[in-house]
Order: structure tokens, then C-alpha cells, then sequence
């Protein structure tokens, strides 16, 4: 295993020192290290990261290879500075059975491009009808510990209890996909004045709130873990206030999309202040769901993500086939890509803040899914999962130049601030000088 030398960098934002990796982990920090066997890498102006972790990737394998494999999802996640992803479960077939999530997990290790967990369905093929094999999936070589029929509501009150009920048991989570099914029948984008002008069928911002009101009382009558799935709305970052203000057991996500689009683009207009408008209106690369919303809405979770209300970004990287995205608004699939572009959103929205993009990046996203090994910061003795960043670099998304298999980011043409440099997993770098290396 080569050893490397890291001079001159940034820890997280401090001062400038070096950083030796040996054997897998962090062998020391400080200045003027010196290592006659390492591999000098020149970091000054970089700030060292630990590697971030999303808690909610869409891979795709087994199923629609077409649109992403655990291989091509994997190198986009190191290009975009994460160490560890978390599969979602709607592949095809299922990940509802220990066999499918321990074939995800094994894809992830021979890609050994970062660490992938699987996450399990919640009910069987995600129909919402019973509960899939939950301690099964947790007993796997997976060691599944998260759930969720993400795409899906797990609507049913009963089942939904039922489900926080069996987790409890070895301290797993349920991951609601939060809509009712009832509310939405037919939604296209946001209920506004925008899917009035556009004559769009509107997605009500209640239909979120009001299962994530619902759920934090079953997860407070069980005194189990849940998680709410990509919060887009004001009014649920006052339910998740209250309910924490009680304690109950609840983490939410954000995704890079909802801090930073409003429903506006699919209008083709756009808020932003650097100078990008969307290519037209009607563009399925803005179909997404829950729907992108407001300013006012974006204003609310850039707060309740700074203040700890909500726990993380998490991307929802949702690859789609191009005929599943260059079609009628209607018939498009809902879905953006967003690994390879989050950290430099995060940039764009919060600026520098290098110790709250670790914390809702890294730190928290591989607390909450119980990843060993990762959210650590730099440090001697930690293992060497961590993320090199130039914050004065600014780079043009060109969508072919991704390494997903999909095409379909919606910030196409906008310059976002920050490169990702390299990345290191368990000491051995998968990004060196912005390109992947296997």
C-alpha cells in the first residue's frame, strides 16, 4: 500500500499542516512531516475533508443498468468527494431479501470505488401491502440497518408502526418517502401560482406534512428511529422542529435541488444570481419529486439545515435513462443527478463553512446510517476516508463530461464554485488530480 505525504493543507478549514497516510489510516498531522517512502502530494490552497457519506443514492443495479451500475454510481459518488453511499432499494428486482442486498453490496466492494450500503424496502416489492424481510436484510453480510420504499409512501398508519416497531429492535431506521398518495394523484410540480400559470396539476405542499406530522407521532409512541426522506417544504421544518423540541427520535435530509431551484425554472426562469436561466420551459430535467418549490420554501430549509433542525444534505441522485427524461413533461420520470455537483452546491449556498458541510456532509449522514470508519475528521489513528477540495476553483457542468451513465443534471451550463482534487479510501486514492482512478 503506497504511502502519502499531503503538505500544506487545510484540516477542515484550519491552518495549513501536513498529513501523512500510511497502511489505510491517518499516521500523523502536523508540519514539515517528512516520509522518504511517500508519494508527495502539493495541497496547498486545499482543504481536507473527511469523505462525505449520502444517505440516499439511487445505483440502479440490479435492474436498469441502462441508466447507472453500482460501478459507474460509485465513481461518480469519489468524483464528488464521498467515501460511502447508501443504495436505495427501488431496483428491479426489489432490494426486499437479504440476496439482493447482499448482491448490491458486493457489486460495491469489487467496484472498491467508495463503501456501498444497501439500503432494504420496507414492504415487499414496494407495494405498501407487508413488511419485506427486515431482520433478515439486518442479519445479511450487508448488515442492512436502514429502510426505506423510497419513490413509495409507506401510507398505511398500521404498517408504518408496525415497521418502527421491528427496527427498534436492533436500533434500525425507516426512511419515509413522505407523501400522501391521496394528495398527489396526478401532481406534475409544485401547487402554486407557477403550475397555475403553467396548467400543471399542483403537488400540495401538505401531502408532505402531513405524513411527516403523522410519523413523528408513531415514531414517538414506539421510541423508534425515523428519518424523513429530501424535507422540501416550510411548513415540515416546523413539524420536525416541534417534534424534536420533544425529543422524538427523528433525522431528516435535505437535497442540494431543494437549497438551490424553485419551481420557477420549470417555467424556464430562474432567481439565481450568477447569470444561468434553464435552456426552456417545460424541461424534464426539472421534474423531481417531491417537487422543487419556492423561494420562500428554500429560505426555510437553508435555515433549518444551518441550525441542526434538518441533519444533512443528502443527494437523491436519481440517474435516468435519456428516453425516460426526453419526453413530454407527463410521461418524463421524476430525478436528478446530483453526486458529483452536491459539495459545490453546498459551496454556492453556504459559502466556506467548512465545519457545517463536514457535520451535515460527512460526520451526521455516517452517524445516522451507523457507518464505522467514516464522518471522521483527519486526525492520527482515523482511517483515511477523506476528500481534498480547491474552494477557488469554479467549473462549467458540461453533462456529458459526468461519469454517471445518465445525463440528466439540472444545472447544465451553470459555474459552481469548488473541484474536488482527489479522494481517498481507506488510504488508497479513487480521485487523484479530479480524475478518477480506476
Amino acid at each position: 500500500m503506497t504511502a502519502y505525504l499531503i503538505t500544506g493543507v487545510s484540516i477542515v478549514g484550519g491552518e495549513p499542516t501536513d498529513l501523512l497516510i500510511r497502511d489505510g489510516v491517518v499516521a500523523g498531522t502536523g508540519r514539515g512531516l517528512a516520509a522518504d517512502d511517500a508519494t508527495v502530494i502539493d495541497a496547498s490552497g486545499l482543504v481536507a475533508l473527511p469523505g462525505l457519506v449520502d444517505l440516499h443514492t439511487h445505483l440502479r443495479e440490479p435492474g436498469r443498468e441502462d441508466a447507472e451500475t453500482v460501478e459507474s454510481g460509485s465513481r461518480a459518488a469519489a468524483l464528488g468527494g464521498y467515501t460511502a453511499v447508501c443504495a436505495m432499494a427501488n431496483t428491479s428486482p426489489v432490494a426486499d431479501t437479504a440476496g439482493v442486498v447482499e448482491q448490491v453490496w458486493r457489486l460495491g466492494r469489487e467496484a472498491g470505488l467508495v463503501d456501498v450500503q444497501p439500503i432494504g424496502a420496507v414492504t415487499v416489492g414496494l407495494a405498501g401491502e407487508r413488511l419485506a424481510e427486515l431482520g433478515a436484510m439486518a442479519d445479511s453480510a450487508a448488515g442492512v440497518r436502514i429502510f426505506s420504499d423510497d419513490g413509495h409512501c409507506v401510507s398505511d398508519p398500521r404498517l408504518m408502526r408496525r415497521a418502527l416497531e421491528y427496527v427498534k429492535a436492533f436500533d434500525g431506521v425507516i426512511a419515509q418517502h413522505a407523501e400522501e398518495p391521496r394528495l398527489t394523484e396526478g401532481a406534475q410540480m409544485h401547487e402554486g401560482e407557477v403550475s397555475t400559470r403553467l396548467g400543471l396539476t399542483g403537488w400540495p405542499a401538505v401531502a408532505e406534512e402531513a405524513i411527516i406530522a403523522r410519523d413523528v407521532l408513531l415514531a414517538e409512541h414506539v421510541g423508534s428511529r425515523l428519518h424523513v426522506c429530501h424535507v422540501s417544504t416550510a411548513g415540515s421544518v416546523e413539524v420536525l422542529r416541534q417534534a424534536k423540541a420533544r425529543g422524538v427520535r427523528v433525522t431528516a435530509e435535505v437535497t442540494p435541488h431543494h437549497l438551490l431551484l424553485t419551481d420557477e425554472v420549470v417555467s424556464g426562469r430562474s432567481e439565481l444570481a450568477n447569470n444561468w436561466s434553464p435552456a426552456g420551459s417545460y424541461d424534464p430535467v426539472f421534474k423531481v419529486n417531491p417537487p422543487l418549490r419556492t423561494a420562500t420554501d428554500i429560505a426555510a430549509l437553508r435555515e433549518a439545515l444551518a441550525e441542526g433542525v434538518i441533519d444533512i444534505i443528502a443527494t437523491d441522485h436519481a440517474p435516468h435513462a435519456v428516453e425516460d427524461k426526453e419526453c413530454e413533461w407527463a410521461y418524463a420520470r421524476p430525478g436528478m443527478l446530483g453526486l458529483e455537483t452536491a459539495l459545490s452546491i453546498a459551496l454556492d449556498v453556504f459559502g466556506p463553512r467548512w465545519d457545517l458541510i463536514a457535520e451535515r456532509m460527512s460526520r451526521t449522514p455516517a452517524r445516522i446510517a451507523g457507518l464505522a470508519g467514516h464522518g471522521l475528521d483527519p486526525a492520527p489513528g482515523v482511517p483515511a476516508n477523506l476528500t481534498l477540495v480547491d474552494p477557488a476553483a469554479r467549473r462549467v457542468v458540461e453533462p456529458a463530461e459526468l461519469a454517471s451513465r445518465s445525463r440528466n443534471t439540472p444545472y447544465a451550463r451553470m459555474t459552481l464554485p469548488g473541484r474536488i482534487v482527489a479522494t481517498f479510501l481507506r488510504g488508497e486514492p479513487t480521485v487523484l488530480d479530479g480524475k478518477a482512478v480506476k
